[in-house]
């Protein structure tokens, strides 16, 4: 798909990190760019920087999403291109034990299934809607395309480590739904991929000391670093014009295999 004037684009999580530097690399390829996300100030900010929209969207919530689609279709259209990068990064052992009487607590329910609905159901919701309005649309080129669509699972999707038991979880079925969907959506002319980040410097290292991100950095074996939010939007870039691309999970990680700690 080339991108230009005419297409319009939804990246969710779009107010920071990866999704902020996909917005940007959309909108500085030609695209119309709508921002869903909940921090207000930030999207506000980064639409405003790149001439596009914000719209403040729950994705665990499908009237906000409905609510957001409307408004994003009423400035720009309905989108060729969704890219999913909203989502949460819990990290919590299966059992845990008490500070104060040594007493074993099992995980909670609630929390595994707050990810779950953020990271998978909210992916898979923003799909449904997104791919049945792109079905509806007139083919691009010969081949019948209609639209593109990208999501963010992570290389824990694969390797989880301890502790990731929800987050794990939710990115591995992000990534599982990936070939059925293509294959649902092939009729359609509607691509889906995902993408699996290994270690990128986005705002959740931000909290961290220099010197454990230099101890992340140093476990990625080439290049030895965080990977950067520009490089995932290039490849979103690169999924979006490569049509040959579809129902495939790939890992951008610097050929890092996540320990078990």
């Amino acid at each position: 798909m080339k991108l230009d004037a005419t297409i319009a684009a939804i990246v969710t999580g779009g107010a920071s990190g990866l999704g902020e530097a996909t917005a940007r690399g959309l909108a500085a390829a030609g695209a119309k760019v709508a921002i869903f996300d909940m921090q207000q100030d930030k999207g506000e900010a980064v639409a405003a920087a790149i001439g596009g929209l914000f719209c403040k969207v729950d994705v665990t919530d499908e009237a906000s999403i409905d609510a957001g689609l409307a408004k994003a279709r009423a400035a720009h259209g309905i989108e060729r291109i969704l890219v999913n990068c909203a989502g949460v990064a819990p990290a919590k052992r299966l059992i845990s034990k008490k500070r104060d009487t040594g007493e074993l607590v099992a995980h909670d329910v609630a929390s595994f299934a707050r990810g779950v609905a953020i990271n998978l159901t909210g992916t898979f919701a923003m799909i449904a809607r997104c791919a049945t309005a792109m079905a509806s649309l007139a083919p691009l080129d010969a081949d019948g395309q209609r639209g593109v669509v990208v999501s963010t699972a992570s290389v824990a999707a694969e390797d989880g480590q301890i502790g990731q038991a929800t987050y794990a979880a939710s990115k591995a079925g992000v990534l599982g739904m990936t070939l059925p969907l293509a294959r649902d959506l092939a009729q359609y002319g509607v691509r889906v991929c995902t993408i699996l980040p290994g270690l990128f410097h986005t705002p959740m290292f931000d909290g961290l000391p220099e010197e454990s991100r230099a101890s992340l950095a140093k476990s990625v074996p080439f290049p030895s670093r965080l990977g950067r939010a520009d490089e995932y939007a290039r490849l979103v870039l690169s999924i979006v014009d490569n049509d040959m691309l579809n129902g495939v999970g790939i890992r951008l990680d610097g050929a890092i295999r996540l320990a078990p700690r």
